[in-house]
C-alpha cells in the first residue's frame, strides 16, 4: 500500500482548493492511504473527505510555532514512513517537511521556498486556476484533463438537521446568501454597497442570509440592522461542514475573493465573486458552470497585491468604489435560477 502525505498549511480557501488534487490522487491511487497535514481551522477540510484517510493537525501559529515542536512533527511524519511527500503549499517549513520525511518521492512547486530540497518539482503556472496548478502534481498529462474538479466535502446528519431547523421559517426558501467579509480588508465590498444590493434582491422576492466566521459577524449584524426585513446572520454560527450544507440550500451565493467562493464550489451552487483589489487572474475565481465574476479592472494600480491590504495603498479604494451596486446586481441575475 503506498501512503501519501499532502502538506497544506495555509487557510480555508487554499485547504479546499487543495481536495480536487487529494481526490484525483486516490483515484489515480486507489489503493493508496491519503494522509493531510494542516492547520487546525482547516482540518474539517480533509476529515470531511472521502480521499483522506488521516490528517495530521499542525498549529504553527500556535501551540505548535517552537522550535522543538516542530522538530516532534517531523519526527511524527519520519515515523509514519511515507512513499510520497507532495506540498501544494510552497513555505519553506513545508519544503523542509517533505525533505526531512524520509520519502523516496517528495514533489514541490518549482517556485517553493527551498524548492532544490524536492526530488521533483512541478512548474507553478501564474496562467493557471489553483485547482489546475494543484493537479498538475497529480500528472505530467493533467493539462490533457479537465480540471474543473469541484472539491468535495461530506456532510452529516447532523449538520442537515441544524441547517433544516435554522431555514425552516424562510419564506418559499428563496434564499441567497451573501459573505460579505474577508481577512483583508481591500478584498471587502463596501458594507453600504452590499446594503444597497441586498435591497435590490430582497425586491425581487428573495431572502437573503450572511454567512461568515466569527470575525465577520460584527459586520454582518451592521448589515442586517441597516437592511431590516428578509435578512438574517449565520455568520460564526456554522462549522465548515455546516456551510456546506447550507450553501447546498441557497439558490446563489455573492462574496468578496474569499473563502466562501469555494466552500460555494464544494456546494456546487451558483456563484458570484466580487474582486475588489485582486483579480481573477491570480487564479482563485468560482469556476463551475453556473458561476462568474464582477471586477473593475481599468486602473493602473489594480491588482496592488495577491492578498490586499489592511487599508488602500493610494488611500482611494477606487477597485471598489467604482464597482457599483447596479452592475454587481445586473451580473448577479445573469446566473440566478429562471
Amino acid at each position: 500500500m503506498k501512503k501519501i502525505l499532502v502538506i497544506q498549511t495555509a487557510f480555508l480557501g487554499d485547504a479546499i482548493l487543495t481536495l480536487p488534487l487529494i481526490q484525483k490522487l486516490k483515484e489515480a491511487n486507489p489503493d493508496s492511504e491519503i494522509t493531510a497535514l494542516c492547520i487546525p481551522s482547516t482540518q474539517d477540510v480533509f476529515r470531511n473527505s472521502h480521499a483522506v484517510k488521516k490528517v495530521i493537525v499542525y498549529d504553527k501559529r500556535g501551540i505548535d510555532k517552537s522550535p522543538v515542536s516542530y522538530l516532534k512533527l517531523v519526527l511524527k511524519v519520519r515515523a509514519l514512513k511515507f512513499n510520497c511527500v507532495i506540498s501544494p503549499h510552497r513555505s519553506i517549513r513545508s519544503t523542509l517537511i517533505a525533505y526531512l520525511s524520509g520519502a523516496s518521492e517528495t514533489i514541490g512547486f518549482n517556485t517553493a521556498d527551498f524548492s532544490f530540497l524536492y526530488k521533483k518539482l512541478i512548474e507553478y503556472r501564474n496562467d493557471k486556476h489553483e485547482v489546475e496548478r494543484n493537479l498538475s502534481f497529480v500528472s505530467e498529462a493533467s493539462k490533457d484533463l479537465n480540471w474543473r474538479v469541484l472539491p468535495e466535502i461530506l456532510s452529516t446528519d447532523e449538520a442537515e438537521q441544524k441547517i433544516e431547523s435554522l431555514i425552516n421559517d424562510i419564506p418559499g426558501r428563496k434564499i441567497i446568501a451573501v459573505a460579505p467579509g474577508s481577512v483583508w480588508k481591500t478584498k471587502v465590498y463596501p458594507r453600504e454597497y452590499y446594503e444597497e444590493l441586498i435591497r435590490m434582491i430582497l425586491l425581487l422576492g428573495y431572502s437573503v442570509i450572511l454567512i461568515g466566521g466569527k470575525e465577520d459577524a460584527e459586520l454582518c449584524e451592521a448589515i442586517v440592522k441597516n437592511v431590516g426585513q428578509n435578512i438574517v446572520s449565520f455568520a460564526g454560527k456554522l462549522s465548515i461542514v455546516e456551510s456546506v450544507s447550507f450553501l447546498k440550500k441557497c439558490l446563489a451565493v455573492v462574496c468578496n475573493d474569499s473563502a466562501p467562493t469555494h466552500l460555494a464550489m464544494a456546494a456546487d451552487i451558483p456563484t458570484l465573486t466580487i474582486f475588489c483589489s485582486t483579480v481573477a487572474g491570480f487564479g482563485f475565481y468560482p469556476y463551475n458552470k453556473a458561476s462568474t465574476y464582477i471586477s473593475f479592472d481599468e486602473l493602473e494600480c489594480k491588482p496592488c497585491g495577491i492578498h490586499g491590504h489592511q487599508n488602500c495603498p493610494i488611500k482611494t479604494f477606487d477597485c471598489a468604489f467604482k464597482l457599483k451596486p447596479e452592475m454587481v446586481f445586473e451580473k448577479l441575475k445573469q446566473i440566478l435560477p429562471a
